[in-house]
């Protein structure tokens, strides 16, 4: 524990750090328990208490996760009572979105004290101005699973339609829930009123005319197929003006399998209403949080996934580390905080030359240079006229010329020669009053 410890003084605000701190003094709770150690297996527990209580009281005030987490753990332990007064922290936080929580709120109530806590907690909900629809949804689902009544369920769906029928994702979610349970009359009712009623923005009732139209191929005729489609035309005149062909792929498309390959769809100009973005889940983040989001559309042409744009990408290979300084040197990119160096070959270049303190001047105005080199004339070099011949004589004449000159040269060469041979020889005899020679024939006789 005492590493969760040392971790959690620089990484604070990461939720995982504290969520995996609590599971292992869980975790060690329950091997003493295992080996019948009670006393320690209560001082663990109270400890990862402890734990979520200091998050949720300091840095991770803000976080649904470890709420969430805390709420668990303590309905793990049977203390229900806890558990309402961490949900109800969590609603007193103005600043989040409580949609997430009361629909948390409302299942543990049902696990907890039965369907008819919960339906409290919705009520609750209801009069919260800050939910949203997602609250109706949710409760809507749960009285059908757990009650297997559906009119309740549909009665909740009806309630949530007033307020929410200008959301094509409520409308939607009702859409699914009448389908599932196979009520053709109603759930074709449900499409005339919310498409007549004026409530949905046209931009917003794309999705909603597909699925009619998909749900009168499953349940109705031809003749209710073209009627469909023909309101649909109307509505969505301009989008899909000379691009009827467009509709009757939507009329014989299923899933993800489609009547034309990926090219011919884009050829006529198709849209797919019901193909959403890879994304992340929503999520409920406080405003000084910030998400960045990065996705590459993909099309599948062929059978083989393929970006349907070529992006040019940073070369990572070059990003150089941030320094923290509190004095950064001279040359450096200088940031608020530190610095980024420079690259490897301009720092070792750096290395090689004197430090800047040792120039003392005299230092050169670089401006007033780049103006001189810019505004003077250079004159260019001009070519030198070789001699032009004409005729043999000339030709004649100045062969001649090089033959007597070469002869010149070679008699000077030669004169020289013989000079330096006659030096040789007198050099070579030897001088008149030899003493070493004359001693040599004294004893040789």
């Amino acid at each position: 524990m005492f590493a969760y410890e040392q971790c959690l003084l620089c990484l604070g605000f990461h939720p995982d750090i504290w969520y995996e701190a609590a599971l292992f003094l869980q975790n060690s709770s329950k091997s003493f328990a295992e080996k019948g150690d009670m006393n320690n297996a209560k001082v663990f527990n109270d400890e990862a208490a402890s734990v979520f209580e200091r998050a949720i009281s300091g840095q991770m005030k803000g976080n649904m996760l470890i709420y969430f987490a805390y709420a668990d753990f303590e309905e793990g332990r049977m203390k229900y009572e806890k558990v309402h007064n961490i949900f109800k922290r969590l609603l007193a936080i103005t600043e989040l979105d409580p949609t997430l929580t009361y629909i948390q709120y409302m299942k543990f109530a049902r696990r907890a004290e039965g369907i008819k806590e919960a339906r409290l907690v919705f009520k609750k909900a209801r009069e919260d101005s800050r939910c949203k629809y997602h609250v109706f949804a949710a409760a809507a689902l749960m009285e059908y699973y757990f009650s297997k009544d559906s009119q309740i369920a549909i009665k909740i769906f009806e309630l949530g339609l007033r307020k929410y029928e200008n959301i094509p994702e409520y409308v939607l979610s009702y859409i699914d829930y009448l389908s599932h349970l196979n009520e053709d009359n109603n759930t074709r009712v449900l499409f005339e009123r919310v498409l007549t009623s004026g409530q949905l923005p046209e931009d917003k009732s794309g999705e909603i005319w597909l699925r009619f139209q998909d749900f009168e191929a499953n349940c109705g005729d031809l003749n209710s197929i073209l009627k469909v489609e023909k309101r649909r035309l109307t509505a969505f005149k301009d989008e899909f003006e000379n691009k009827e062909a467009a509709l009757l792929v939507d009329r014989h498309r299923f899933l993800d399998l489609y009547p034309c390959s990926q090219t011919e769809l884009k050829a006529l100009g198709y849209t797919d209403f019901l193909a959403k973005p890879s994304s992340l889940p929503t999520a409920t983040i406080n405003s000084s949080d910030a998400m960045v989001v990065s996705e590459v559309v993909m099309e599948e042409d062929e059978g083989e996934k393929k970006p349907s744009l070529d992006l040019p990408r940073p070369d990572l290979n070059q990003m150089l580390p941030f320094r923290p300084r509190a004095q950064p040197r001279v040359g450096a990119h200088i940031v608020p905080g530190g610095e980024f160096p420079l690259p490897p070959s301009a720092s070792h270049a750096l290395t090689l030359l004197p430090p800047p303190l040792s120039f003392q001047g005299p230092f050169v105005r670089v401006d007033e240079l780049m103006r001189l080199l810019a505004d003077c004339t250079i004159p260019e070099p001009k070519a030198e006229e070789a001699p032009i011949t004409n005729g043999n004589s000339e030709g004649g004449d100045s062969s001649q010329d090089s033959d007597v000159s070469k002869r010149k040269r070679a008699a000077d060469d030669t004169g020289k020669t013989n000079e330096d041979s006659d030096d040789d020889d007198n050099s070579q005899k030897a001088p008149v009053h030899d003493i070493y020679r004359s001693r040599q024939q004294k004893r040789a006789k």
